[in-house]
């Protein structure tokens, strides 16, 4: 696991947690994805939360297990093993560093591409870690969740009357989708009486600029969604479950319909946590609007813009940083 020293401890952003247990939000939506009904009750979780959890889901749990212990394998290997793999640029092995503005966070990850070839070679000079077998099992699991994500945004179409059902699932599906694949790490927090009551952010509060995340962790809590009235509310973790974020792009080709939620990490002090998310992107040349058939007579809220530019646009941002404002149209006063 990563060792991180006292004096980088001082410069992460902290929030102050006055229980030491969390107290887990009991009103997460679930989605039976076997029922019929499924479509009705997602389109009203994208609306009241931008966030779900899916059950009953055709991901095998044998892709989940294999891909698991793939990546506790590599995250357990020595620091200095690890940078070999590096650096994220922006795919690769990152420590701690958030992308280019400054953000950091008490994580450790790999990136990938999920529909280009990333060079796993990278791995090979690694102690006990076989490229080949790593590239096996991110490609079965992506696959699979690739998929689920496809089903779910056939099923959100349909749940709003768009036709054809594929409006959204075509973007994740062309050969030139631009979605990526990220391991997180969060290695056990180490806790003393000048931290007692505060929590250090593993990873801060962002939304997701693509069009849906796919979400799964292992049993350790410490995910947070933001609610609309400001609060901060902590996730139960659920190892055999995925969670659904609506991204900034379905917002916007929603029209505001739904709302990227806002999330964030806060770390561990006794165990470590292992995410996998599949951000579903649409291709770089693809333009993002609302659709004609969602905005009925209303005025558009956003501005046309390709994912290319929102990509350059969100990267080049800080992660709390409302990055849709700048495409936002503003009213004529």
């Amino acid at each position: 696991m990563v060792v991180l020293t006292k004096p980088v401890i001082d410069h992460f952003p902290i929030v102050k947690n006055s229980c030491k247990a969390p107290s887990f939000f009991s009103g997460v939506p679930v989605i039976d994805l076997s029922k019929p009904d499924s479509k009705n009750l997602i389109v009203k979780a994208c609306e009241e939360f931008g966030f779900f959890k899916v059950v009953n889901h055709d991901v095998p749990m044998e892709f989940i297990s294999k891909l698991e212990s793939e990546a506790i394998k590599f995250f357990s290997s020595p620091l200095s093993e690890k940078l070999k793999a590096g650096p994220a640029d922006p795919f690769g092995y990152g420590n701690k560093q958030i992308g280019q503005s400054g953000d950091l966070g008490w994580v450790e990850y790999i990136l990938v591409s999920s529909n280009s070839e990333f060079n796993y070679k990278k791995f090979a000079s690694i102690l006990g870690v076989n490229p080949e077998t790593i590239r096996a099992a991110v490609n079965d699991y992506v696959s699979a969740v690739k998929k689920m994500a496809c089903d779910i945004l056939e099923m959100l179409a349909e749940g709003l009357k768009i036709h054809p059902r594929n409006v959204f699932s075509k973007l994740l599906m062309d050969e030139k989708s631009d979605s990526v694949f990220r391991l997180n790490h969060y290695p056990p927090c180490p806790e003393n009486e000048e931290f007692s009551g505060k929590n250090l952010i593993g990873f801060g509060e962002h939304t997701d600029p693509q069009i849906i995340s796919v979400l799964r962790s292992n049993n350790t809590s410490g995910l947070q969604i933001l609610l609309k009235n400001g609060h901060w509310i902590s996730v139960p973790p659920d190892q055999n479950s995925f969670f659904i974020n609506v991204g900034d792009s379905l917002q916007v080709m929603t029209n505001g319909r739904f709302k990227s939620v806002k999330h964030r990490v806060l770390t561990n002090s006794v165990k470590s946590r292992l995410s996998m998310i599949y951000f579903g992107g649409p291709p770089l040349s693809e333009k993002i609007a609302p659709l004609p058939s969602l905005i009925e007579g209303k005025d558009s809220l956003y501005k046309e813009f390709t994912w290319f530019e929102y990509k350059i646009s969100a990267y080049k941002s800080r992660l709390a940083d409302n990055r849709l404002i700048l495409f936002e149209k503003i009213a004529a006063s």
